[in-house]
């Protein structure tokens, strides 16, 4: 198999999430690939635009929802510009999975304590969706999400969701001054709510994504709690471009995202070079 050659995929659904964030849901061209296609939370992949080139993303959906995968993004460049212009019905392409994944076999009867700020939920929706499909296999599930405005706020309809159900903790936070009159959720920055949460560690794991900033003052945050190093995860998206470790754009001294990730242990992070 050739291994830059990518699966062809249909757009099948469109979902503006917010003014410059978009959800693309792509199913399979073919009957037999989605039959057998398989991948981990937490995995990402290349998403390609026949004529404009491709560029990286997690996806999205949970490993549980079978025939389809999804991606979020924003348009910054020539190809998600692109990817912003498909209608309905037009044909993409796919590479992947790559990288390694979250250990949900290792969280299985833990507590999972998802935290993740703008468009960082999207690696961590994956998850989020997968242990809830899993739902009796874990303990506590906890939830601290936030955006600088309320407008921000990626995948509302499912936030909606998630607050609903008894079995999930939901904490929704926006920036000081990112509220709207009606915002009933909490004011202040994500760092700041999970300490407010304050989840337990015992037999906990975290899984925190977002702006670098957040998860250098979340970290602490969490080892204050009682988390450890070896049970907080994040997943990186560091200039990743050809998936494989043939191009050496995402390396961080002997570290590859693309192989070596991109998930990683709060305590592998701290081993990469300063300039990370």
């Amino acid at each position: 198999m050739n291994l830059y050659q990518p699966y062809l995929m249909r757009v099948d659904e469109i979902i503006d999430e917010t003014v410059d964030t978009r959800t693309l849901k792509l199913a399979f061209k073919d009957p037999a690939v989605a039959e057998s296609f398989t991948f981990k939370a937490g995995q990402f992949g290349e998403y390609s635009v026949f004529g404009a080139g491709e560029c990286t993303f997690c996806v999205a959906s949970s490993p549980t929802r079978k025939g389809y995968i999804e991606c979020s993004f924003k348009k910054v460049g020539r190809v998600t510009s692109a990817m912003r212009d498909v209608d309905v019905g037009a044909t993409m392409g796919f590479r992947g999975p790559y990288g390694n994944s979250f250990p949900l076999d290792k969280m299985e009867g833990k507590s999972v304590v998802f935290i993740a700020g703008g468009i960082g939920l999207a690696p961590v929706r994956c998850v989020i969706w997968n242990v809830l499909d899993l739902r009796d296999r874990f303990k506590d599930v906890t939830i601290v999400y936030g955006a600088r405005t309320v407008g921000d706020l990626v995948y509302k309809r499912e936030l909606a969701q998630w607050a609903a159900r008894k079995d999930v903790k939901l904490w929704q936070t926006v920036d000081p001054g990112g509220e709207t009159p009606d915002w009933k959720g909490e004011i202040g920055f994500v760092p700041t709510i999970v300490g407010k949460a304050a989840p337990s560690p015992k037999d906990a794991y975290a899984i925190v994504c977002g702006p670098p900033v957040m998860i250098k003052f979340t970290l602490p945050v969490l080892a204050k709690l009682g988390f450890s190093d070896e049970t907080i995860y994040t997943t990186l998206e560091n200039r990743m471009k050809c998936g494989v470790g043939k191009c050496g754009r995402c390396n961080i001294g002997p570290v590859y995202v693309c192989k070596d990730g991109p998930v990683f242990t709060a305590a592998e992070i701290k081993k990469l070079p300063q300039e990370f």
